[in-house]
Parts: C-alpha cells; sequence; structure tokens
C-alpha cells in the first residue's frame, strides 16, 4: 500500500518519523512518503489531499493527514482534546483518513463516495497522530470498517475559497484556488493581480509557456482533477518565466487572497 502522510509537523521534522514507525507496526509492507504544509494550513492539506488523491496512482492508496489546529473550541483543552478523526473514499478507490479542521476535506467532500466520523478518542496526547490515530488508519486500511461512525454531512463542512494561495512550489510559480472555469478571457488579455500590498500586471495565458521571457502569466496550471460528472477542473497559477512570481508578489504566505483588479 502507498500511504501519503501529510502534516503540518514541519520539513524534516522528525515526527514524520515517529508516526512513520506507528503505521508500519501495522502495516508493515506499506510505503509511506511525507509531505509537509505549514503549521495549521488546513488549505493547503486539503488541496493536496484532493490533488493526490483524485489523480492516477496506485490502486491501493491511504491518504493519512494530520492538520489540527485545535481551534473547533476556544476554551482550555481538556485532555489534549482536539477535532475528531474522519474517514473519506473517494470515486478511485483511494481511502483518506484524517482530522477534520477547517478546510482539510473541503476540496473532496462533494467527491466522497462515503465520509464518515471515525471513533477514536478525541484526545489522550498532545501528539495524537502518533499515539491515538494509526490503529484505526491501519485498521480502515486493511478494509476493517468496525471503527466507523456517524455519516458527515458535505453540505455542513466548509467550502474552499476560491480566491487563495493554495502553495508555492520550487520555481516560485503561485498555486491558486481559482478554478480556470471561473476565468473568460481571450488569451493574451492584460490583467491585473493584488495580493497583499503588492500589484502586477499580468497576462492571461491558456498555456503558461506561451509568454515571453520575464512576463507574469496568468494560467490554468499542473494541478486540478475531474469533479463528480466528470469534467476536469484546473487551477489557475501565477507564473513568472524566467523568474519566481513568489518573489515578484513579495514573497506572500500561503492563504493570502488573490484578488483580479482587471481583467
Amino acid at each position: 500500500m502507498f500511504i501519503c502522510l501529510i502534516a503540518d509537523y514541519g520539513t524534516g521534522d522528525p515526527a514524520f518519523t515517529e508516526v512513520t514507525q506507528r503505521l508500519l507496526q501495522s502495516l508493515p509492507q506499506a510505503q509511506i512518503h511525507p509531505l509537509s504544509v505549514p503549521p495549521f494550513n488546513t488549505l493547503s492539506t486539503g488541496f493536496w489531499i484532493a490533488q493526490l488523491g483524485l489523480n492516477p496512482g496506485p490502486a491501493e492508496r491511504l491518504i493519512y493527514h494530520n492538520c489540527a489546529p485545535r481551534q473547533d473550541d476556544p476554551d482550555a483543552r481538556q485532555d489534549n482534546e482536539g477535532e475528531g478523526l474522519t474517514y473519506a473514499l473517494l470515486p478511485n478507490g483511494v481511502k483518506v483518513v484524517g482530522v477534520n479542521a477547517g478546510y482539510t476535506l473541503s476540496f473532496i467532500k462533494n467527491h466522497a463516495k462515503v465520509l464518515q466520523t471515525v471513533n477514536v478518542s478525541r484526545g489522550g496526547s498532545q501528539f495524537r497522530s502518533r499515539d491515538v490515530f494509526p490503529p484505526a488508519a491501519a485498521a480502515i486500511a486493511q478494509e476493517d470498517f468496525s471503527v466507523l461512525g456517524e455519516p458527515l454531512n458535505p453540505a455542513q463542512l466548509p467550502d474552499a475559497p476560491l480566491d487563495r494561495i493554495a502553495w508555492v512550489d520550487g520555481y516560485g510559480n503561485i498555486k491558486t484556488t481559482i478554478p480556470d472555469y471561473s476565468i473568460n478571457l481571450e488569451p493574451q488579455t492584460k490583467v491585473v493581480i493584488r495580493i497583499g500590498d503588492v500589484v502586477s500586471d499580468a497576462i492571461y495565458s491558456d498555456g503558461s509557456f506561451k509568454v515571453p521571457e520575464g512576463t507574469l502569466a496568468f494560467s490554468p496550471g499542473s494541478s486540478g482533477w475531474s469533479s463528480s460528472d466528470g469534467k476536469p477542473t484546473r487551477w489557475m497559477e501565477l507564473f513568472l518565466r524566467g523568474g519566481s512570481a513568489w518573489r515578484r508578489f513579495g514573497k506572500p504566505r500561503l492563504n493570502e487572497r488573490v484578488t483580479r483588479l482587471t481583467g
């Protein structure tokens, strides 16, 4: 089984190794690949759950995610309690197990064939993804669904905001949550984009490399998946050919708002 472990522990944090050990204790033949998202960033977590889960890959796949800001209750915590564990089954058979917090389920909620709570303690440890959750995730991975609880209503989960930075890749390309179907422009149309306090001209392109060197492009990017009715969605990117769009906009943080002022 291929397991993608998505968590906000930090790149290179030994916490990934600790959780990997606990998962391999029950699933010794699994291949586990970590993906680090920024602290408490449930938007990026949800984006990658969908990008990895809804696209082609090995038949036997589990996405195990933990990004738990513990923001469901502002009062003092008893026994390190936090948001509850959930299970989702995607149309291609991919199993998703992780904490329901913020936008973690927002991108897959309308795709999931099954969406349920998992009957496991919400407390008991500051490090629940290592000490509490792995046995339940392993049981589900092995088709033991006795740990499942009540169904979740997708309508009660938040929608993903459609105007934010979801990710910045290693080239400085800014992946947004703006769907390509929301843009109705002719190629080579000039647009003006604001992120934070920085405003920049860009050229709308239907393919990133169809702009000259040094030009900021606003175009459908490499991330996306098919909707429940089979219609593909791609997410818009800001791409500076020969440079970094992220630096052009002053190194914005993930989750910042992306505003199209003109175009």
